[in-house]
């Protein structure tokens, strides 16, 4: 048996150094694109949109404040020398600002582009910004019309790597280093990337840290002793060794789920480990050897833990029904990680043991009587309330239902930052001042094949159409073939402010027409017209205001387009990444419910198969049903968002709560196998059971509870609402559990 032992060790330890090499290999990554919902008809539209056109959110927006005025030649000389520097750098296509925009003018003799500001000629400051401030394309966009802000937008290459991104960023901050402006904010997709990656890497070791000081506690409080420590932790350590060189190995990046991969593979793998201790030390203390206690653990403790660790999997595979693939991806390798625990409990655990000398804390029984005593005490009172209980019950789940009642989805493009995060500040402030940084995107379709976009009639569609979207819908900075032609109408009549408008005739229309095609072939940077011009692309910027408005806001569109646009000529479709993220709450609540129907089928199906009772089935689910309906009615009451990562943690909550119920079953099962009455049964079961599911709680408990330390709110509110489910289920197993199995299990069915 020593032998055996050495032998697996030896390959246990290969195996780890093997794995250990892939981590190497682990990058940390974050694109939200990847929250899209995946096989959608919109994503598919969008894929191909952006084939014709570009992607919609590869920009970077700077703003900054001069509290002493805008138009001061200092401050827009410095401006000027960033806006210049930005230009030159190789990843940006297009930098726009008032300080390098042109008024162009087309006269007999060519097209004449002076500036819009002439910077060093401040005499004319007064009219230059009279100009500026009375152009709707300036106003609200490069200038903040309620304070004194600029903003500097730069168009970077379309899809670049977390590298480049990194790149960019440092030389933009280098650029505006030495320049000591009052405020400066910044927002676009490559600065979250950069802040969420630089968080999840700090995260990473902080979870894992805690997660391992946190469970040393708790052994040490359950077990006092060196080995009770040492020896479980091996056992999760490894596990986290092995699934993140699996990770490594296949390829799969860090993202902001699988930063609490270290966290659930410790707390999940010691629920295995403390359930074989518990059980261990108690053969040892009933008088056995240390050979014959294991071989009764592993045979009694088996099947159980094997139980718990297939419908822990479970729990975390029925995200593989969500059509997000990091919620996908996080829940596969999850799973993969607790059976991996459960191999490595059952070999490493056991042949350590084998090696290892009896430990002496089997001669310390003050301990044990103290845990007899204490869960004696609450069988009583369980027993003897027991009515009492089961009406507490049916007052949480009242207003349980509740608080669900006012439950709802919400989806943001930041939600995993918090209010006080400097990203989320400079975010607001472009909501506020500039019209936003989430991008608006939307199709226009022309129907009439023997017209395009640049047809009077159509473009008088797009006008009011525009018109709608700037007053009603909230897009500001509109881009569209409607902007290029007021432009060119604009420069062909001397560069008047008053003539940024469509033209009134046929005539000038068809002067117009030769202008347009020669801007489409020069601003390639802007492509706004595609399909021989059958199809055109309107594009702006707006607050984040969350899936909930949106879908308002699209619905009233909708009525508007039905009611005023004539469908003959053009239809409207919105497109574009954020559409896409808002969508995700349209798919959450049916994902959650489908993943939640699955594991409880499945759970229902080996309880089924365990004791072949119906009746068993349901007592089962319920003390882990009710739990999750008091999460979600604290959801409901404190004003938690369902959403994509919040949703998650029913499915969580649920395979792992469940585990202790399979414990309770399965000894529970044993007892009466032993021909022993159903009172007795129970009570045995629940002394027995008791500590380790009390212990394994905790440490669940304690372990999800070290997430709140988290910045992002998906990992905040996933560690407190496990936390709190897990609470609620140990609760529930104690006490209402029993209650049920003594009042509806029939005698047949014992």
């Amino acid at each position: 048996m020593q032998k055996l032992a050495k032998q697996t060790l030896l390959v246990i330890g290969l195996l780890t150094l093997v794995l250990g090499y892939f981590i190497t290999q682990l990058r940390f990554d974050y694109n939200f694109e990847n929250f899209f919902p995946t096989g959608d008809q919109d994503l598919e539209f969008f894929l191909d949109y952006r084939e014709q056109f570009e992607n919609d959110n590869d920009f970077l927006l700077i703003g900054i404040e001069n509290r002493e005025g805008i138009f001061r030649q200092d401050f827009l000389r410095q401006i000027d020398s960033v806006t210049t520097a930005l230009d030159s750098l190789p990843l940006t296509r297009q930098v726009l600002s008032v300080t390098n925009l042109k008024n162009p003018i087309i006269g007999p003799f060519g097209v004449f582009q002076p500036p819009a500001l002439r910077i060093n000629e401040p005499q004319y400051y007064a009219l230059d910004s009279a100009a500026l401030w009375a152009n709707p394309a300036v106003m609200g966009t490069l200038l903040a019309p309620a304070t004194p802000a600029v903003a500097i937008v730069i168009n970077h290459k379309q899809q670049i790597s977390k590298k480049q991104a990194d790149s960019l960023m440092l030389q933009v901050n280098q650029i505006l280093a030495p320049h000591h402006f009052d405020e400066v904010h910044m927002a676009g997709k490559v600065r979250a990337q950069s802040v969420y990656v630089e968080k999840m890497q700090l995260e990473f070791a902080v979870f894992a840290a805690a997660s391992m000081v946190l469970v040393v506690i708790f052994l040490s409080l359950a077990y006092r002793s060196l080995w009770g420590v040492a020896v479980p932790i091996l056992v999760v350590v490894l596990t986290v060794v092995w699934i993140l060189g699996i990770m490594g190995a296949t390829g799969k990046d860090l993202d902001v789920m699988m930063v609490l991969m270290p966290t659930i593979m410790f707390v999940v793998g010691m629920s295995d480990v403390v359930h074989i201790l518990t059980k261990y030390i108690e053969e040892l203390r009933n008088g056995h050897k240390k050979k014959e206690a294991i071989r009764i653990t592993m045979k009694e403790i088996g099947l159980a833990t094997f139980l718990t660790s297939l419908t822990t999997s479970i729990g975390f595979l029925t995200l593989l029904t969500t059509n997000i693939r990091p919620i996908r991806d996080f829940g596969l390798y999850v799973a993969i990680g607790v059976f991996i625990a459960f191999i490595l409990a059952f070999t490493v655990l056991p042949s350590v043991l084998v090696l290892m000398k009896t430990p002496a804390v089997v001669s310390r029984s003050q301990n044990r009587l103290l845990w007899v005593k204490t869960l004696r005490n609450l069988f009583r009172w369980t027993l003897h309330y027991r009515f009492r209980v089961l009406t507490f019950y049916g007052i949480i789940l009242l207003l349980s239902l509740l608080g669900i009642s006012r439950l709802e989805s919400n989806t943001f493009l930041l939600e995993d930052i918090r209010e006080n995060d400097p990203l989320k500040q400079d975010v607001y402030f472009f909501d506020e001042h500039f019209g936003g940084n989430k991008p608006f995107e939307a199709a226009i379709i022309v129907k009439d094949s023997s017209r395009s976009v640049y047809d009077p009639a159509v473009l008088q569609e797009i006008s009011r159409l525009e018109d709608y979207l700037q007053q009603e819908y909230g897009v500001k900075g509109l881009v569209s073939p409607l902007l290029l032609v007021k432009g060119v109408n604009r420069a062909l009549n001397g560069g008047a402010v008053s003539y940024f408008r469509l033209p009134e005739n046929k005539r000038d229309y068809a002067r117009i027409e030769g202008y347009l095609r020669r801007l489409e072939q020069s601003q390639a940077a802007v492509p706004l017209v595609a399909q021989n011009g059958r199809l055109g692309r309107i594009s702006g910027r707006m607050p984040d205001w969350g899936s909930n408005l949106s879908e308002e806001k699209n619905k009233a569109l909708q009525v508007f387009l039905a009611r005023e646009l004539n469908s003959s000529l053009i239809e409207l479709r919105i497109t574009g990444t954020s559409l896409l993220v808002d969508k995700n709450a349209e798919y959450i609540t049916r994902n959650m419910l489908e993943g939640l129907s699955i594991a409880f089928g499945i759970i229902a199906l080996i309880v089924g198969v365990l004791y072949r009772s119906l009746r068993m089935v349901i007592i089962a689910l319920i003390p882990n049903l009710i739990p999750l309906l008091m999460i979600a009615g604290i959801m409901g009451f404190l004003g938690i968002y369902l959403k994509a990562s919040t949703s998650i943690i029913f499915t969580i909550a649920f395979g792992i709560a469940v585990d202790d119920t399979i414990h309770f079953l399965s000894k529970l099962k044993i007892e009466l196998n032993k021909g022993r009455s159903l009172v007795y049964a129970v009570k045995h079961t629940y002394l027995f059971t008791g500590k380790a599911i009390i212990i394994t709680s905790v440490i669940l408990a304690g372990g999800f509870l070290t997430l709140i330390l988290s910045s992002f709110g998906s990992t905040f509110y996933t560690g407190l609402l496990v936390s709190l489910t897990l609470i609620f289920a140990v609760i529930a197993d104690l006490t209402l559990l029993p209650v049920l199995v003594l009042l509806f299990l029939k005698k047949k069915e014992q």
